[in-house]
């Protein structure tokens, strides 16, 4: 048994029996958390034999095989890991990979960590069943918190998992525009080669700068203007959107920290949602032909959704900035995220916005 391999079923092995020290709840949450990953890589084959199955439809194949080819130019050109990782694909015959859970104070935008071994804290819980998930999210709406529950397609085991055949492919994500699958590919694929076990807003930006930077990598590789020209209006709406929800979280923040009340800060609070809201009408009617696709989560919007919005993407300017330092050498860059996330956190961002500048 390599060593790789049995830090990997050292880490299986604490994450199954760790929390027995902790009591039924902790047993039943890893309990599902075993299951339901076991079951999604126990449905997972190689591509090779999708591909290969006449029964496999036709557009699926194609998919298939450009996820391959995505897959390599992470290796040749992003120096992303060469593992087992996205080599296989596996229908889950569901809408989401998993669902997660994330909550945050009425008056405030910090988000309630959950600490797990292996992976540290981190803000969110994710459950394999949409019932449980919104079951958490019910006790905690109960206890006063501000709850979003939402699916998401992928999640990374950082790596340990490759010697059980990697993360997969998945139905949740593969059927999607091009440029949304090597997007995500290239994010989770970059939570394996640097991660901070006690930072989610570090490693969603720094997956998120890979992603960003990867794409128009990936983009000039296939010289396909029409790609470009749909991502180039795509990623014009989510900047604005992204334009709109920041400056949200920005005067939510310094209202929370403000010396005001907790009753002047709920009726601010009340306004600033408000005008959030109406501003966002006037984008959609005004920009995008009143195309609604963020309605759902302008109408649920609260500090818990803020608060995950602003982890994946408040840090990145920072990693882009770094990028450029480092000449945008991949191994250099990728090597100075990973020795950023061995730092304290304090440190860790002091010297981030340090290496940006």
């Amino acid at each position: 048994m390599s060593r790789a391999l049995r830090r990997s079923w050292r880490a299986l092995v604490l994450a199954a029996l760790l929390p027995a020290l902790g009591g039924c709840a902790s047993v039943g949450y890893y309990a599902q958390s075993l299951r339901g990953h076991f079951d999604l890589l126990t449905r997972a084959k190689p591509v090779k034999e999708w591909v290969g199955d006449e029964a496999t439809p036709a557009d699926l194949r194609e998919r298939l095989r450009l996820s391959q080819e995505m897959r390599d130019f992470a290796i040749t050109e992003l120096k992303l890991p060469d593992n087992a990782s996205y080599r296989r694909y596996a229908d889950l015959h569901r809408d989401a990979a998993v669902w997660n859970v994330v909550a945050a104070p009425e008056l405030s935008l910090q988000l309630k960590t959950w600490c797990f071994p292996i992976l540290g804290c981190v803000g969110y819980r994710g459950y394999f069943d949409r019932d449980e998930a919104r079951g958490l999210g019910d006790e905690l709406k109960h206890a006063g918190w501000e709850v979003s529950v939402y699916g998401v397609p992928a999640y990374s085991t950082l790596g340990w998992s490759n010697w059980l055949g990697g993360d997969p492919l998945l139905n949740t994500f593969v059927s999607g525009p091009e440029t949304d699958l090597a997007r995500l590919l290239f994010h989770e694929l970059a939570h394996q080669k640097a991660y901070a076990d006690d930072d989610t807003a570090f490693n969603e930006s720094y997956a998120t700068a890979v992603e960003r930077l990867g794409l128009e990598r990936w983009m000039a590789h296939r010289g396909n203007p029409h790609l470009r020209e749909e991502y180039q209006e795509t990623e014009a709406r989510r900047a604005q959107f992204r334009s709109l929800t920041r400056a949200l979280r920005e005067r939510l923040d310094a209202l929370y920290r403000s010396d005001a009340s907790d009753a002047d800060k709920r009726a601010r609070k009340a306004e600033l949602m408000a005008d959030f809201r109406r501003d966002y009408e006037q984008l959609k009617q005004r920009e995008w032909h009143g195309d609604g696709g963020w309605d759902g989560w302008v109408q649920r919007a609260n500090n818990a959704s803020l608060a995950v919005q602003g982890a994946y993407g408040d840090l990145v300017p920072d990693f882009m900035r770094l990028f450029e330092r480092v000449g945008g050498d991949w191994d250099r860059f990728h090597a100075e995220a990973a020795r950023l996330a061995k730092l304290p956190k304090a440190q860790r961002r002091k010297a981030l916005q340090g290496a940006g500048a």
